[in-house]
């Protein structure tokens, strides 16, 4: 009865303090953020899911703070409908094929600004959908809150981990439930609060959720608008996951009864439970909109920290750096605190780069896949590639191959930009032996239109003209997800076809020129981009003022490429 009866008090407390300040300094949500079909804005949830100085809850073993909006608000989940590279993809889509606007638009807002596609995208007049995202209004409030909090934990388990829930097609309890991790739940505060009710749910921990949006079909069109029949399996990192050794699910989708030893889910990666020095964490999960702790709460674990982190650390120093013109909301020391996670991951759980001798002057570079899926993965505007350079005694270059220029172009030996990093020009094919200067072994994804030309045009892209990107460790050919999981353009590559694919590695031989002087020292390093330069120049060709826009933030943006892995060889 004393328990009940604290319970109440507390959850009465709560209700009064619902104009509360969210922490020190930070306005409370706005009183007309209500939620509406099973959504509502994050300055709702922040109100009790963002860490406090008077408080102890949602703090790793550290101190520091792993409250959920703390650490969402400067990653790319968060940022999505204001990603200015999106918006100008998007706004290149639409100049392309004007007459298939709303299904493009649609289309991209369905995941970029999930919450204002919940209640109901509207052109107010404008003829564009794409309105909502600079709309003044609960519209525009909730499209520029991206990927929020009542969508990826209001999303229901029906249908989940089947086609009909990809490309953004999940379903919302229609109750107003948000689902957690935890099976002893308190509602009363986030009923009184915010209007939901917390439930337990596994599924909010299966990489099956996240595959909702991102794994994505595009149908390709032509010039005029029309469906040419085409569909291209253009994002598809869980189905990858599916088909590796990593995935919990078996071959047929189903959810295995026991998680194998070895496997992990996307959260594992993207949502870590262990803070500094790999401790799990264990804390409360929110605290009173006063800014103290719940005296009824008891600490609890898992507690996965929402960096959300993936691969594009460029795109977030963007988003930092030009914060006021997008409309950005989290501080620079949140972006760098995020963009810090997102290069350890790239650098110390991505890749792999060893160098071997084969001969007097042949060396073999192997390159590792350590993730769970393609890589890189996602849209294919992301590329890798090997810089190779051998140094003679006094260190001067005997040969290099894939050398980046300081605004991140690929270069051959003279200096001068390669013919594969311009608008229209040939496209690199895969490259199994390395022999000259300007031959560069690339991993990247280059779709094709319907008359099997190369495009950079999602809304063109009918297949993939060339996908060589490095495999996971245990892709097989067999598998029902190898079909939409292929590599393409690198068949006569035992590393992508046959007994060698599933080992989740690229070998390349490079070959120096005759009279090549030992001693030497070589040198290959993995560089990545999420922003081809050749994928820009690409989208020039219709040119929008969102384009503009990037470009300016682009050309200002450091542009040197992120370097995954490096390996050496020095022969004496």
């Amino acid at each position: 009865m004393r328990l009940q009866s604290t319970f109440a008090l507390a959850a009465a407390l709560t209700s009064l303090l619902a104009g509360a300040l969210v922490t020190e300094g930070r306005a409370a949500a706005p009183q007309d953020d209500a939620p509406g079909p099973g959504v509502a804005t994050s300055h709702r949830c922040a109100m009790c899911h963002s860490a406090s100085e008077s408080a102890d809850a949602m703090r790793d073993a550290a101190g520091n703070s792993v409250a959920p909006y703390d650490l969402w608000r400067s990653t790319m989940m968060a940022n999505s409908a204001r990603d200015p590279f999106w918006r100008a993809v998007m706004s290149v889509e639409v100049a392309a094929t004007p007459a298939a606007e709303d299904a493009i638009v649609s289309k991209c807002l369905r995941c970029h600004t999930p919450l204002a596609d919940q209640i109901g995208l509207d052109d107010h007049g404008t003829g564009s959908l794409a309105h909502a995202l600079d709309c003044e209004g609960e519209l525009g409030d909730h499209a520029r809150d991206g990927v929020s909090c009542t969508i990826c934990h209001g999303i229901s388990g029906a249908r989940l981990g089947t086609d009909e829930s990809f490309s953004g097609e999940f379903l919302l309890n229609d109750q107003l439930r948000l689902y957690g991790p935890h099976d002893e739940v308190f509602p009363r505060p986030m009923e009184n609060m915010a209007g939901f009710t917390p439930h337990w749910a596994p599924h909010v921990t299966e990489s099956r959720l996240c595959a909702t949006c991102h794994t994505l079909f595009t149908h390709a069109r032509d010039e005029e608008g029309e469906e040419t029949g085409d569909v291209l399996h253009e994002q598809t990192p869980y189905l990858e996951w599916r088909n590796s050794v990593f995935t919990n699910e078996a071959p047929g989708g189903e959810l295995l009864d026991e998680r194998p030893p070895g496997t992990r889910t996307c959260q594992d990666c993207h949502m870590p439970t262990r803070g500094e020095g790999g401790r799990k964490i264990r804390t409360n999960i929110a605290r009173n909109p006063g800014g103290f702790d719940f005296p009824f709460l008891e600490e609890r674990e898992p507690f996965g920290r929402h960096v959300l982190v993936g691969g594009n650390a460029f795109m977030l120093g963007i988003l930092r750096d030009n914060a006021a013109e997008l409309g950005v909301e989290a501080p620079a020391e949140a972006f760098d605190a995020s963009i810090a996670a997102t290069r350890e991951q790239l650098t110390r759980r991505t890749a792999q780069v060893q160098v071997r001798r084969l001969g007097a002057r042949e060396f073999e570079v192997t390159v590792q896949n350590l993730t769970g899926h393609k890589l890189p993965t996602g849209h294919p505007s992301r590329r890798m590639w090997l810089e190779f350079v051998a140094r003679d005694a006094a260190g001067e270059v005997v040969f290099s191959s894939g050398r980046p220029n300081a605004a991140g172009l690929i270069v051959g030996p003279d200096g001068a930009v390669l013919a594969t990093e311009r608008r229209g020009g040939p496209v690199e094919p895969h490259r199994d032996v390395v022999d000259a200067a300007d031959e560069v072994a690339r991993y990247r994804a280059v779709m094709a239109d319907a008359e099997g030309a190369p495009t950079y045009l999602l809304i063109r892209g009918a297949e993939w003209l060339v996908d060589d990107r490095v495999l996971p460790r245990g892709w097989d050919p067999e598998h029902p997800e190898a079909a939409r999981t292929l590599p393409y353009g690198a068949t006569e590559d035992p590393d992508f076809s046959g007994e060698r694919a599933g080992d989740g590695r690229d070998r390349v031989r490079y070959v120096l020129p005759e009279g090549a002087a030992t001693p030497m020292t070589v040198e290959a390093r993995l560089l990545y981009q999420t922003v081809s330069p050749r994928y820009l120049d690409e989208l020039r060709a219709h040119p929008t003022p969102e384009l503009e826009r990037f470009e300016r933030m682009y050309e200002a943006a450091d542009r040197t490429p992120e370097v995954l892995a490096t390996g050496r060889w020095t022969v004496q």
